[in-house]
């Protein structure tokens, strides 16, 4: 019961979507064993970045009572999330610049992480909180595609930044006016709910051309 609590910490929803969607795109380049291990080291990243989001969040979800958030609730303790985080990275790390990745993707995943816990940490409540999401978005199917490629095409780079940007808009709107209270102001809550809407819409719109396009052409 403890490991399903210190998972939903590490906000499964998301954590689960970009791992499949890395598996899927790593089925376009390998088999299906070193995809699997591909898919497990985009996992260990993105419980790092999930878990760091909540110890971050933990007194601003104890201040708005939020007891959907186990961390929060008690449900687990600061240390396990730590630990756990930890763990994570540790393993996060060994399986980038050792595993099928290889070092050039290795390194490009990490960056990946590292923009979403540099999120977590300083960019949330500024203006540029859109771009650790760009860059991260960016980096993940090239960093896939590097393992298997000298270079990455541009229209892939112009995908995961743009996929990137509109996650971010559509990932704030649930908790919008929990985050203004709080005084989180990135750019999805200056914009506010609408434009947020408008501009995750345009943003997928351009993506699905971009894909329609180019999406059938090899790497």
């Amino acid at each position: 019961m403890r490991l399903y609590f210190l998972f939903r910490s590490s906000h499964p929803g998301p954590t689960l979507l970009v791992t499949w969607i890395a598996y899927l795109l790593s089925l376009r380049l390998w088999w299906e064993g070193p995809s699997y291990v591909i898919a497990f080291t985009i996992f260990t990243g993105q419980l790092c970045i999930g878990l760091t989001n909540d110890l971050i969040d933990r007194q601003r979800d104890l201040d708005q009572g939020r007891k959907n958030k186990p961390l929060a609730s008690g449900k687990v303790s600061v240390r396990e999330v730590k630990i756990t985080t930890y763990i994570s990275l540790t393993l996060c790390v060994a399986f980038s610049l050792f595993g099928p990745l290889g070092l050039r993707g290795g390194f490009v995943h990490l960056l990946f992480v590292g923009c979403g816990i540099a999120y977590n940490f300083y960019f949330k409540s500024m203006w540029l909180s859109l771009l650790p999401y760009a860059v991260g978005f960016a980096a993940l199917p090239s960093s896939i595609i590097l393992s298997k490629s000298s270079t990455v095409p541009l229209w892939v780079i112009a995908t995961g930044a743009l996929s990137g940007i509109a996650a971010h808009f559509i990932n704030v709107l649930k908790d919008m006016e929990q985050d203004r209270k709080a005084g989180i102001n990135g750019l999805p809550q200056i914009f506010g709910k609408r434009l947020s809407i408008f501009t995750a819409i345009i943003l997928v719109l351009l993506v699905v051309a971009i894909l329609i396009n180019f999406g059938s052409t090899n790497f």
